[in-house]
């Protein structure tokens, strides 16, 4: 049996990636902000118990 699927051609460039622009940059925040937080509270935490 052959089935008849085809797959629409691919043009190199043409897909519109405006959401996943934005979605890295919400990622590439989130990462930024965390570890600064993290550096943060270990510098807290460094200077309380020295």
């Amino acid at each position: 049996m052959k089935e008849d699927t085809q797959m629409a051609d691919h043009k190199h460039g043409e897909m519109d990636i405006q959401v996943q622009e934005k979605t890295f940059d919400g990622f590439v925040k989130a990462v930024t902000w965390s570890v600064v937080v993290i550096i943060g509270v270990l510098v807290f935490i460094a200077i309380v118990n020295g």
